[in-house]
């Protein structure tokens, strides 16, 4: 029997599920119940199979989005699930968590980390290699990948094998504007919408020194490919990168286009629309479209990124793409897995998706959510879908990476306009860090250091700690901080081990350290289980 419930009833619950219950009460959360002819019915001998196979109580604990209303949707959603099987009994307790902290606190501990959850696609690898997946099986993989666009599922697979269920595919970036600043001729061409934002004194957002994840887009653009491989584990092995190459100086010499203008600002806030100084154009994603709105009103515009020209060649701006995806613990009861499973797929089905698009406007990895009208008519969805189309899927990179990416914005920036050799070699020089990250020792992979605005850098500088004689201890050599310096600790110079201080306890991936005065500190971490983070003035 539960070989038939791999094949036959996960298969087609999500539509049966909530085809029984639509609408919403009270609190105006609504569950829809709208069906989709991509999802597989069940007969009512094989509801029935199911619910014999794996009667009895199950207790599950579901982390979600900490998005407003999204715990309490996925609530009603469960209980609409559980409604097609009145013998398996689901005692939910659902958690409003971040994406980031979900994946932080699974990998720091899995035994005590939720049965189903939620998680950015960038963390999957580590997820993987922290034991918190187990591979779909192959009728499951079957549906997902039927259901779901292809950046969904390149994001939902490690080494060939997809572990995981899609739920947004809206973690990109494109274009917002303001209509009355940037002409509709100029939409085409990155030097057309600089010229009318300073033409306007306005300003130009976009994250390129302080985000490898918006400067990427020049290399895209350009041609350019990073692909990180894993092992089945989730440890990286090698990587394909060819940024520093003729196609990589193309994609500086456009990135400086905008770095050099009076318009430039490194940001990626749609707030910025409502600067002293505001900008005309953000590059931003869909987390944004709300206060783009609200300062634009009828300017209100978005689209996808134009193309620079380089040598009388056009490149049009490339960007990632990203999902949120949804995970199912390994569990050592098999019907309780089963019944994790059901209902996680249940979950991310394109019935659900179409609930969370109407309450907080989540773009869906469904192919068949994303052809509703109402989705391809949502202006900033469409700006996103258009950009798609010149978009890389984020996969599985290296935590080190996102730091090492930045280098060559600031030297593009800081180098003359078009000189070759300086972007050549600020390129040459991310490439030797890059292998430096395949060849680094076992001390330096163990060792600790401080990162942040500190010290005169800008979160692109590791300063080291020493490890003392007890062997958990670690400290750091004097550094000069400002008032408003923030600083983390993080081990073998990656974001994959970091801490922080929440809410006065140190915990991976924590928030940052605000000292909130200026001067010279010493900081010291003791590692362990229960871990402690202080500073100390000079």
């Amino acid at each position: 029997m539960k070989k038939v419930l791999s094949t036959i009833a996960i298969a087609g619950v999500a539509t049966l599920a909530l085809a029984s219950c639509k609408g919403g009460d009270s609190d105006n959360i609504k569950v829809y119940g709208k069906e989709y002819a991509s999802e597989v019915k069940l007969t009512d001998a094989e509801k029935t199979a199911v619910n014999t196979a794996l009667a009895g109580s199950y207790d599950i604990t579901v982390w979600v989005s900490d998005s407003t209303g999204v715990t309490k949707l996925t609530e009603k959603q469960i209980a609409v699930f559980s409604k097609q099987f009145p013998d398996v009994k689901i005692n939910a307790t659902v958690n409003g968590i971040s994406e980031a902290d979900s994946a932080t606190q699974m990998i720091t501990d899995v035994d005590s980390g939720a049965d189903i959850y939620c998680f950015a696609q960038d963390q999957l690898a580590r997820v993987v290699q922290a034991g918190g997946l187990n591979e779909l099986a192959t009728d499951v993989t079957a549906r997902v990948k039927a259901n779901n666009d292809a950046s969904a599922i390149a994001a939902s697979t490690v080494a060939g094998k997809v572990y995981c269920y899609p739920i947004t595919s809206d973690n990109g970036y494109f274009m917002y504007y303001d209509k009355s600043v940037v002409k509709e001729a100029s939409l085409d061409s990155l030097e057309a919408v600089i010229a009318d934002c300073e033409a306007a004194g306005r300003g130009f957002s976009m994250e390129l020194e302080t985000s490898a994840w918006y400067n990427a887009a020049f290399f895209f653009g350009a041609g350019c490919h990073s692909n990180w491989v894993t092992d089945t584990t989730g440890a990286y092995t090698s990587v394909d990168d060819d940024f520093n190459s003729d196609k990589g100086v193309i994609a500086l010499r456009g990135m400086q286009k905008l770095l050099k203008s009076s318009s430039y600002v490194s940001s990626s806030q749609t707030s910025d629309f409502t600067a002293a100084t505001p900008s005309a154009v953000v590059v931003s994603g869909t987390w944004g479209a709300a206060d783009a709105k609200k300062a634009l009103g009828d300017n209100y515009g978005a689209t996808d990124l134009p193309s620079f020209t380089v040598d009388g060649e056009s490149y049009h701006i490339g960007s990632f793409s990203g999902n949120k995806l949804m995970g199912v613990k390994p569990q050592k009861d098999a019907n309780k897995g089963a019944v994790c499973q059901l209902l996680a797929e249940f979950l991310a089905s394109a019935t659900c998706q179409y609930d969370r698009y109407k309450l907080v406007n989540w773009g869906p990895s469904s192919k068949f959510v994303q052809a509703e009208q109402e989705v391809k008519d949502d202006v900033a969805l469409a700006a996103l879908g258009a950009q798609s189309a010149y978009a890389t899927p984020q996969g599985q990179i290296h935590g080190s990476w996102w730091d090492i990416a930045k280098t060559y914005a600031v030297a593009a920036k800081d180098a003359a306009v078009d000189d070759e050799a300086d972007l050549k070699s600020a390129l040459a020089a991310y490439e030797e860090a890059i292998e430096a990250l395949f060849n680094m020792s076992d001390e330096e992979k163990e060792a600790w250091s401080v990162i942040g605005s500190i010290g005169g850098t800008n979160w692109d500088t590791d300063f080291k700690m020493t490890k003392q004689a007890d062997g958990v201890t670690w400290v750091s050599g004097e550094i000069e901080i400002t008032e408003t310096s923030e600083f983390k600790v993080r081990q073998g110079a990656s974001w994959d081990v970091n801490y922080g201080i929440t809410a006065g306890a140190v915990v991976q991936g924590g928030d940052n350290v605000k000292p909130g005065q200026a001067g010279t500190i010493v900081v010291t971490l003791v590692t362990g289980d229960t871990p402690t983070l202080t500073y100390e003035f000079k």
